[in-house]
């Protein structure tokens, strides 16, 4: 093969979203059928940041070797077949010149060290936005090395329910987000009516209100309000050229005329509001 690839390490990190299975079984698969080894790594980074050659990385406890056999109907399963963990190579970096520090690069050294232990020629990191960074930070670090080690590539899918992802249309477990949300949302609409009530529904989604107004959508919600809806009178005073401060008290004014309008006109005294959790930062 010119290419020099006869295995892959598959590594998921961050918090869990729909759809997981699915992207680990096809990228796979895809590599599989092309004649090269796949392992998973179990756990994130945690178990490759505590790798050291007196503790080697174990096959079925620290990763596992996936095959077309043991990935059958494993796209729909719940969870991760690989498992997650929150930790961070490269937590410590902060600036390119930390790659040249022992200390603040150690725990990348343990990655690119345990990974090649087993004979990882590139990997695919999955996860959202810290974990494309440490992917970023692994290459980076690969780019200082000595030029007779070894480089793998490092190729990342991003996941994340925010959609918030420049140069791609959607990410994987956005749309199970809006469908979930959605459904939350119109059952609150039934037990709004019943009591002539409002629900206020704070959504996930960052500084971007893709799952926001994607959910509202969904889950015909009365009104939605995110990050990007904060222009003009509804930004306060104290908003800077580099960040933006909602006004408050306009946002409530929003809101009420919106109350006041569905039961003055639609004589309905309920309904369901939903506010991006970006509206607070």
């Amino acid at each position: 093969m010119s290419h020099g690839i006869k295995r892959v390490a598959l590594l998921f990190a961050g918090g869990p979203a729909p759809g997981a299975n699915a992207v680990i079984s096809a990228c796979a698969i895809s590599f599989i059928r092309q004649g090269i080894e796949v392992v998973g790594i179990r756990y994130g980074y945690s178990n490759l940041m505590e790798y050291s050659p007196a503790t080697p990385l174990v096959e079925g406890v620290h990763y596992k070797n996936l095959t077309e056999p043991s990935l059958r109907r494993t796209r729909s399963k719940e969870g991760i077949i690989i498992g997650t963990a929150r930790a961070n190579p490269g937590k410590h970096i902060t600036a390119p010149e930390h790659l040249e520090d022992p200390e603040k690069a150690a725990p990348m050294k343990r990655v690119y060290d345990a990974l090649r232990s087993i004979g990882v020629d590139a990997l695919v990191s999955i996860g959202g936005d810290d974990t494309l960074k440490s992917a970023n930070k692994l290459k980076m670090y690969q780019d200082r090395l000595p030029s007779e080690l070894k480089r793998m590539p490092v190729v990342h899918v991003p996941k994340t329910i925010d959609n918030d992802y420049m140069g791609i249309d959607f990410t994987f477990g956005y749309f199970t987000a809006v469908e979930t949300l959605g459904t939350e949302i119109r059952n609150l609409h039934a037990d709004a009516e019943a009591a002539r009530a409002y629900f206020i529904v704070e959504s996930m989604g960052r500084s971007a209100g893709w799952l926001a107004y994607g959910s509202a959508i969904a889950g015909e919600a009365n009104l939605v309000l995110s990050v990007e809806d904060m222009q003009g009178k509804y930004l306060s005073p104290e908003s800077t050229s580099k960040r933006k401060v909602m006004d408050t008290e306009m946002v409530i004014q929003k809101i009420v005329k919106m109350m006041r309008h569905r039961q003055e006109k639609e004589g309905k005294e309920y309904g369901v509001v939903v506010l991006a959790e970006g509206l607070a930062e």
